[in-house]
């Protein structure tokens, strides 16, 4: 009967032959496992594939499942079953294969991340103004980054694990606005975040500085209308295009000096540069903006 030994983690399984056990030089993978890690489960089996096998054209991994070159618990898989835990994935490729349709690519960074709260699942960052949320353009460096590098530097997530998951932010910060970011740490995390954020049963806020007094709390409705070009956004009493969305602020004043007044505003949607453009077009652009 064949011996199987299997390694720990995001694991390889190892086919071993009686007569080649004692001898290592002889040992060859022909099979590989994906234990379902705490980062596997909740997803389908199809995007998982897709994270692992990141350099595979999808027709690829399909058509391995057709062939039964991969399998879930055993069985024949067509790519949309949602994973649990104790899921098993075994892939029936070679090392070559693998190697060649697997790569995991990481921009490491030096940044000191100002952590506010950690756990298994989430991380809360201090966003500092001049720093991206997320990527504008391949070259760029963003906060996702330096997460990324935050959390391998701690030992907290591996290059191995990173085929499977990559962590994230739920939530967008603009480049100039300095804040609370919540990134998923574990795919669960990621999810339940997100989830939290697109019901909007977790409220946003932000303080400002804005030109003008105002004395009374104020809850703003309109449209926002988004020139791709420029990237700037116009807000709108009623919608001019299909692409234009509908938007709402709250707001309410803290103190007001000299003609200016600190705000606190609850984003009740969440659009590129809403509160800017939304308080300009009342009249009470944010101190220091130059775009609006």
């Amino acid at each position: 009967m064949p011996f199987l030994q299997c390694l720990p983690g995001l694991q390889t399984l190892f086919l071993f032959s009686p007569a080649v056990q004692g001898n290592v030089n002889f040992l060859r993978p022909l099979i590989k496992l994906l234990a379902m890690l705490s980062n596997g489960f909740f997803q389908r089996l199809d995007k998982l594939l897709a994270k692992y096998l990141n350099e595979a054209p999808k027709s690829f991994f399909y058509k391995m499942m057709r062939k039964k070159n991969i399998v879930l618990n055993g069985k024949k898989a067509t790519g949309n079953e949602k994973l649990e835990e104790g899921d098993i994935v075994k892939l029936f490729l070679a090392d070559e294969t693998i190697r060649k349709f697997s790569s995991v690519k990481i921009q490491r960074t030096k940044t000191n991340l100002s952590v506010i709260y950690e756990d298994q699942d989430v991380v809360l960052i201090n966003k500092p103004v001049g720093m991206l949320s997320q990527k504008a353009k391949e070259s760029d460096v963003s906060l996702v980054e330096h997460l990324i590098s935050y959390l391998l530097d701690a030992g907290e997530l591996s290059e191995e694990t990173l085929k499977s998951f990559r962590p994230s932010i739920c939530n967008r910060l603009d480049r100039n606005t300095s804040g609370i970011v919540v990134a998923g740490e574990s795919l669960p995390g990621l999810q339940k975040m997100g989830e939290l954020f697109k019901e909007r049963t977790l409220h946003k806020y932000y303080r400002c500085l804005v030109q003008g007094v105002i004395r009374e709390d104020q809850y703003l409705k309109g449209w926002l209308k988004k020139d791709e070009k420029t990237n700037k956004v116009q807000i709108l009493d009623r919608p001019s295009d299909p692409s234009d969305q509908p938007i709402e602020t709250e707001y309410h004043p803290l103190w007001t000096k000299e003609g200016v007044t600190l705000l606190e505003v609850r984003l009740i949607t969440g659009k590129t540069h809403q509160i800017r453009a939304h308080l300009a077009s009342e009249g009470h652009p944010l101190i220091g903006d130059y775009k609006y």
